[in-house]
């Protein structure tokens, strides 16, 4: 079983340079202390970037999510997003990296006095990692497509957990995804506090039937730059779209689904806690939906290459 993040291994990957606080460290150098925030109590947040062709796609909005999200923590990152941007550029430099690259951007608060909670015990210094990798999907999953199970943890709101901030505090979606491989499926279905269809536990979901392409409003999914994306190419004409709330009964009942992300790009599904989908993998509107993608990125990248 394989998720919607598996990939093709690389072995450059073992030799990848770090940057860790401004310094290239060989990749198992690259440690923290036990008394940073986000080893302790996951206080911080990431942003995922992919590299395309020279170009970081979409990165002003990758930097927008990432900067609001700090914001959002009172996290003060202490670089401006052009300093930040140069760093990521320098690693990827570093590397020898120009194409087929996934990046993990994390910043934590940093050291503290004592392993707790409280974020006033910070040292004020934060803990900024870009970690660079040669990763690309596994070509098998877009012809064996992902198993969803549905989960019985749920999305949560704002007030309770925002699900829009891509925080290091990850464990109820862990959750989720373990009672999917205790079911033997590949990723996690979840449902939002209403019983609605939300999104996976990595990823946002959308499903087709008749031809139309459906998803959730998005009020407890991630805020995801490739659901955005994908929602803004079916306006524009490469298919219908409608977004809503919808019982779970929909999904079972769809004859074509996918998941987004910005690792996998468009990922699509084959069953759904074990309702075959009916098209073939990938179906017609995801092979669609796949191939505008793609030329949105290569656009993407022959402006910001």
């Amino acid at each position: 079983m394989a998720g919607s993040q598996d990939f093709q291994d690389d072995p450059r990957n073992a030799t990848v340079l770090v940057s860790l606080n401004g310094a290239l460290v060989p990749r198992g150098e690259a440690k923290v202390s036990i008394f940073d925030a986000g080893f302790v109590v996951g206080d911080g947040v990431w942003e995922g970037l992919r590299l395309h062709k020279g170009a970081l796609l979409f990165l002003e909005t990758h930097l927008d999510r990432l900067y609001a999200g700090a914001k959002a923590i009172a996290l003060d990152i202490g670089l401006t997003r052009e300093a930040l941007t140069a760093e990521i550029r320098r690693t990827l430099d570093a590397n020898g990296f120009t194409d087929g690259t996934h990046l993990r951007v994390m910043v934590t608060r940093g050291p503290k006095t004592g392993a707790n909670q409280d974020p006033r015990n910070a040292l004020g210094i934060p803990t900024i990692v870009v970690l660079a990798e040669c990763k690309v999907p596994s070509p098998a999953v877009a012809t064996r497509g992902l198993s969803l199970a549905t989960a019985s943890i749920r999305c949560t709101p704002a007030e309770m957990f925002d699900m829009r901030l891509n925080s290091h505090s990850r464990l109820n979606l862990i959750t989720a995804l373990l009672q999917a491989i205790e079911a033997g499926a590949d990723e996690a279905l979840m449902l939002d506090p209403h019983g609605f269809i939300s999104s996976c536990n990595a990823t946002n979901f959308f499903w087709v039937k008749d031809g139309v392409v459906r998803t959730s409003l998005g009020d407890y999914c991630f805020n995801g730059v490739t659901r955005a994306n994908v929602i803004a190419l079916c306006q524009e004409g490469a298919a219908p779209i409608e977004l809503g709330d919808y019982p779970l009964d929909a999904a079972h009942d769809a004859d074509e689904a996918f998941v987004t992300g910005t690792f996998g790009g468009l990922t699509p599904v084959r069953e759904i806690d074990g309702h075959a989908l009916k098209a073939a993998l990938p179906g017609p509107v995801t092979r669609r939906l796949r191939a505008a993608y793609e030329a949105l990125k290569d656009a993407e990248a022959a402006r910001h290459g």
